[in-house]
């Protein structure tokens, strides 16, 4: 029995000795807790010259487009022979001639019905010249019949006369003055007469005028330097007053019709307008006062693979329009004299059918703080504030420049705005703020830029 009882000892003394090991353990020391910092980047809300601008893009047109449209009816006796669809021709070229030869008929005409009339007043100014004679001549003859009348009446009277020689006296009396009515009429119609052969004379010359303005008519020349976009021109062909026989299209000045989306020209018509003491009322005078203060200018650029163009241009009117599907507006830009600075194969002109951007810009507004668009989440910032704590501001934005976007409300100068990703963000952590000095710069540049554009020096 004894053995039994051996078999516990061991254990006894190993629960023992767990026993004394728990005791001996000291108790798990306790830190108190800290708080997280997060280091992100930060930029100063600092006051900059903002350029307001807005772009969109269009296709370019030619400015002015001209039709070479028949005035002058007849057979095609000439086309130039470098008529052809995309020729640069100079203005004053002669590109088509049509046949005068029925004009110079005409013309021929004319002038023959002309002497024709000339003959018929000289004649008439001879006959008017005779009969003047011969009334003075027959009113004397008439003269001495009244006399004679006279002398017989008095005879009669005393019964020397019979009445017989009496009434023949009076017949030659009265036959002698109806002469003289007579060459008297023949004077009163000749005035009327020559009215008439006058107004002969100024139709004839007005059919003269027309046919000499019909045979210059039958040369059609260009009216200004141009490139011909169609040709319906050809020899022995009879071309028909109103036909259109040549399309060209004007290389002095090219224009674009932008489509910007409204919101964005809203934006920057409020931008471009702050403190310009604008009129209201939309006159010609008030428009003008519009372009004038706001200082509008424009630039178009072509991007096309390797090809990388800018020509300077003129803001020159708005669409009559708004597009209710795109919700965009128009606005027409124009650029001159490309063709002259275009250099082959390096930098081309404006070319109709050109896909091209057209950025707009107004004078510099002073004092605008201006943010990256990454700092912005839904229409908040987030800000590092001087306890070095996340504040977070709702602020109201206007309009937007490549990355960068203007405060209009929510934001004052001096404050920090956190440009680093934050997730999560919650309000009030620490935050260990360091300022991203490459992109404070890259606001400044971007805000400013496009201040003076250059004279489109291409790449």
């Amino acid at each position: 029995m004894w053995r039994k009882l051996l078999f516990f000892v061991p254990v006894a003394v190993g629960a023992l000795a767990v026993w004394w090991a728990i005791s001996q353990r000291q108790p798990p020391a306790t830190a108190k807790p800290q708080e997280d910092i997060r280091t992100v980047r930060v930029v100063e809300a600092e006051p900059v010259s903002f350029v307001p601008s807005v772009s969109g893009f269009g296709t370019v047109k030619p400015a002015k487009t001209w039709n070479a449209i028949v005035q002058a009816a007849g057979e095609v006796a000439y086309v130039h022979p470098d008529l052809k669809r995309g020729a640069i021709l100079e203005a004053g070229t002669e590109i088509i001639r049509i046949s005068p030869e029925d004009y110079e008929l005409a013309i021929a005409r004319a002038n023959a019905n002309i002497d024709s009339i000339d003959a018929e007043l000289a004649e008439l100014d001879l006959t008017e010249a005779n009969t003047r004679a011969t009334l003075q001549l027959e009113q004397e003859v008439l003269a001495i019949a009244n006399r004679e009348l006279s002398r017989k009446r008095e005879l009669a009277e005393a019964g020397t006369v019979s009445p017989t020689a009496l009434d023949q006296q009076t017949r030659e009396s009265l036959t002698q003055r109806q002469k003289v009515q007579e060459l008297e009429n023949t004077l009163s119609l000749l005035p009327s007469r020559r009215s008439v052969l006058d107004a002969q004379k100024k139709l004839n010359r007005l059919e003269l005028d027309q046919a000499k303005l019909n045979k210059e008519r039958t040369s059609i020349s260009l009216p200004f330097d141009a490139r011909i976009a169609e040709v319906n021109a050809e020899i022995a062909q009879f071309a028909q007053v109103g036909t259109t026989l040549a399309v060209a299209d004007g290389i002095k000045t090219s224009e674009v019709e932008a489509q910007i989306p409204l919101s964005q020209f809203a934006a920057f018509v409020r931008t471009a307008s702050r403190d310009n003491g604008l009129v209201a009322g939309l006159t010609p005078a008030g428009i003008r006062n519009v372009i004038e203060r706001m200082g509008f200018a424009a630039t178009i650029r072509l991007n096309a693979g390797e090809t990388h163009v800018k020509w300077p241009a003129a803001f020159s009117r708005i669409s009559d329009t708004i597009d209710l599907k795109t919700r965009t507006v128009g606005l027409f830009v124009t650029a001159s004299d490309t063709w002259e600075t275009a250099i082959p194969a390096e930098r081309p002109p404006l070319t109709k059918g050109l896909f091209v951007e057209v950025e707009l810009r107004s004078n510099p507004i002073e004092n605008v703080l201006v943010v990256p668009r990454t700092a912005l989440h839904d229409g908040r910032l987030y800000l590092a504030d001087d306890e070095g704590r996340l504040a977070v501001r709702e602020v109201k934005t206007g309009i937007s420049k490549g990355d960068f976007v203007v405060v209009t409300e929510g934001l004052k100068p001096g404050e920090r705005i956190v440009v680093s990703d934050l997730l999560p963000a919650i309000e009030g952590m620490r935050l260990r703020s360091e300022i991203d000095d490459s992109l404070q710069q890259q606001i400044v540049r971007t805000a400013g830029s496009n201040a003076v554009e250059g004279q489109g020096d291409g790449k």
